[in-house]
């Protein structure tokens, strides 16, 4: 294993205390723009998927700034946005049927008691998936995880797991490029991170459905 990866979790995760956090909240999404917002991915790809595919996980922001940041701008160094990027991504809000149970990785203490640090965030997505495993088998029962956005780490990402989420509704829909009320949160959120707007017409192949986009 590469020494700068996170090693897997302990063999006692199960008896170790982890933070709930209760969340009763509207939730953020960004996604492709003919594609629902609702998607349990199971593709293995992502930071927290299950790393057998045995449960779906839904990611979202607890605002729309994480949801932006980590799918507009997902590479680190990144400072330019294009029309075409924003035509082809919607903004949605969310609400569970009723508070989400996570696992709150983002306060003091929680991840020392795990035996985890913050490269759970930022080095191996194998890792991680297995992490995400452990967690989801906890005895706490969790719904899923809250945790740091990795590029602005005072947001927070959410990821659900589909076999324990709540029923989902779906509360609102926009074009990132919409007018109105959308203008004023693109201009404060590409203001925030001193991004660039750029014209850009190309073309990007459409990935296949199993692999929607989602945050991380």
């Amino acid at each position: 294993m590469n020494a700068a990866n996170l090693p897997a979790p302990p063999s006692n995760i199960s008896s170790r205390s982890v933070s709930i956090f209760e969340l009763d909240s509207i939730l953020y999404r960004t996604h492709d723009v003919g594609r629902a917002p609702i998607f349990f991915g199971r593709a293995r790809i992502h930071r927290f998927d299950s790393p057998d595919a045995s449960y779906g996980v839904l990611y979202t922001g607890r605002d729309a700034f994480c949801a932006f940041v980590e799918t507009l701008a997902s590479a680190a160094g990144t400072s330019v946005v294009t029309t075409a990027a924003l035509k082809r991504r919607a903004l949605s809000e969310l609400k569970p049927a009723r508070p989400l149970r996570l696992v709150d990785l983002t306060v003091s203490g929680a991840l020392v008691r795990i035996g985890a640090d913050a490269r759970l965030f930022s080095g191996s997505h194998e890792i991680a998936q297995l992490w995400s495993r452990a967690l989801h088998d906890h005895p706490s029962h969790p719904d899923g995880l809250l945790f740091p956005s990795r590029l602005d780490p005072a947001r927070q990402g959410i990821a659900i797991f589909e076999d324990r989420a709540p029923k989902m509704k779906e509360l609102s829909r926009r074009s990132w490029y919409e007018t109105g009320g959308m203008r004023h949160l693109l201009a404060e959120i590409m203001e925030h991170y001193r991004f660039e707007l750029i014209e850009n017409q190309s073309v990007v192949t459409r990935k296949p459905a199993s692999r929607q986009e989602g945050l991380f």
